[in-house]
C-alpha cells in the first residue's frame, strides 16, 4: 500500500497488486470524503488527519471494496452510485446504468478533478499502446460520451496512479478513440496480462 495522487485537496492510496486498486480521499471545507475505499491499514491515521469524515462514495455498484465496513466504523453514510450529493461541490456524470453495470464518475469543477472507478484506468490492462489512460476493455465499443469536454487538470482512477499532466487530452483521446484502438489494445493484451495477470 502506498500514497499516490497527492494534491492540495486530498490524496490516494494504491494497493500494490496486479489490479493496482486505488482509492481516494477528497477534502472540501474540512470535510473528508472517501471514494471507493479499500482498507488503508497503516495509512489510515494520515488519511483521517485530512478532515472530519463526512461520507463514503462508491462510484461503481460492484466496487464494494471495504466501503460498508469503513462507513460503519467511521459512522458516516455510504452513497452507492449517487446521482447527486447535495451540500457537496461534486457532480456525477453517468457512465453506464443497466442491470449488469451501474457506474458514475465524480466531477469536481472547482478543482478540475475527474474521479473514475472502472471506466478509465492507467494500468496496462486498460491502455492501448502508449496512451496514458484507457477505457475499460468492456466499454471500448461504446465509450461514455459524458466524460468528453470536461477539460480536467486531474484524473484520478480506481486502478493505477492518476494523471496531473495532460489529463484533459488523455481523457478525450481515450474516449474518442476507444473503439478504433481495440486492435492495438488486443495486441498489447498478452504483455499486460503477463505483467499484471
Amino acid at each position: 500500500m502506498r500514497i499516490v495522487d497527492e494534491t492540495d485537496f486530498g490524496l490516494g492510496w494504491l494497493e500494490e497488486t496486479s489490479l493496482a486498486r486505488t482509492s481516494h480521499a477528497l477534502v472540501h471545507e474540512g470535510r473528508l470524503w472517501l471514494v471507493d475505499p479499500i482498507e488503508p491499514r497503516e495509512l489510515e491515521e494520515r488519511i483521517l488527519a485530512l478532515g472530519e469524515p463526512a461520507g463514503i462514495i462508491q462510484l461503481l455498484d460492484r466496487h464494494e471494496r471495504d466501503s460498508a465496513a469503513i462507513a460503519a466504523r467511521l459512522g458516516v453514510p455510504l452513497h452507492v452510485v449517487p446521482r447527486e450529493l447535495p451540500g457537496t461541490p461534486f457532480e456525477f456524470r453517468p457512465v453506464l446504468r443497466n442491470r449488469f453495470w451501474r457506474e458514475v464518475a465524480l466531477w469536481w469543477p472547482e478543482r478540475s478533478a475527474l474521479v473514475c472507478a472502472d471506466v478509465l484506468g492507467t494500468i496496462p490492462f486498460f491502455r492501448a499502446g502508449r496512451e496514458p489512460a484507457g477505457v475499460h476493455p468492456l466499454l471500448r465499443l461504446r465509450p461514455p460520451q459524458s466524460l468528453l469536454g470536461l477539460d480536467p487538470e486531474h484524473l484520478l482512477v480506481g486502478h493505477g496512479g492518476g494523471l496531473d499532466t495532460g489529463a484533459a487530452s488523455a481523457v478525450d483521446e481515450a474516449v474518442r478513440h476507444a473503439r478504433r484502438r481495440i486492435p492495438r489494445w488486443l495486441v498489447g493484451l498478452p504483455a499486460a496480462l503477463r505483467r499484471h495477470g
